[in-house]
């Protein structure tokens, strides 16, 4: 989908279970846009926060509600929609010893936001079919329905990056929820200015040819809010608006 980029667009970088903070961006946004605002959700809604059910109870919530919110997938959200298939799936992306239950990815932190407890020596078998009685049918299907792209006439919103070179119709699911070193080496343009997150950073950067809105909030720090009106670009804060600018 594309939208016109006559009026302001948001965008909220990777939310890791921050339920508070994620409130307080769309308070942001409210503030400065109104509530029916739209809003681009960048992805990773889940993993190593303290509550990831309710991130999502509250995207839920907010796109019943009819809110104007466009949700992304992230390498995480897809991680967990693959372990809560009838036959747990592992990202063959990932490095080998890794899993979406290892100590650094965060599953164990979103299992246990639904009261799904991973002790040591327990058989995956076990924990899966905990974890299938807890999580809600509503939040699987969440998870499936998850984006991987949104455009506006000037931008693209994506999770991870793009494949430079590569025509956005044509952008593999892969690179877009778990690119990094070709995406942030590439220094020309793009068809688009890319809006992303995935890899953190201490504070929302432009690049000239993209932007990074992913600071670290899965591991305590801030948890960005951006605001577009074409290429122009703001960050949000509690006292407003402060330029983006390459």
């Amino acid at each position: 989908m594309t939208r016109s980029t006559t009026s302001p667009i948001y965008a909220i970088g990777d939310i890791h279970g921050q339920l508070e903070m994620l409130e307080q961006a769309l308070e942001r946004i409210e503030a400065d846009g109104g509530r029916d605002a739209p809003v681009v959700f960048l992805g990773d809604f889940i993993d190593r926060g303290p509550d990831s059910r309710g991130v999502i109870d509250l995207l839920i919530r907010g796109q019943t509600e009819g809110r104007d919110w466009i949700t992304l997938l992230g390498n995480h959200d897809r991680m967990f929609a693959w372990f809560m298939e009838d036959i747990p799936r592992q990202d063959p992306h990932m490095l080998v010893g890794y899993h979406w239950l290892h100590e650094r990815i965060g599953g164990i932190e979103t299992l246990e936001s639904y009261g799904v407890a991973v002790a040591e020596r327990t058989r995956l078998e076990e924990v899966h079919a905990a974890a299938r009685a807890a999580v809600p049918d509503r939040h699987i299907t969440f998870l499936q329905a998850l984006k991987t792209m949104h455009q506006t006439d000037d931008l693209a919103f994506v999770h991870a990056g793009i494949k430079p070179g590569v025509p956005l119709h044509k952008q593999a699911e892969n690179d877009l929820v778990w690119i990094r070193q070709p995406f942030h080496k590439h220094t020309e343009q793009h068809p688009k200015l890319i809006i992303h997150g995935h890899t953190p950073v201490d504070t929302p950067t432009h690049y000239g040819n993209r932007i990074n809105l992913d600071t670290g909030a899965g591991y305590g720090k801030p948890l960005t809010t951006a605001v577009f009106e074409g290429t122009s670009a703001w960050s949000l804060s509690d006292t407003g608006r402060q330029s983006l600018t390459p």
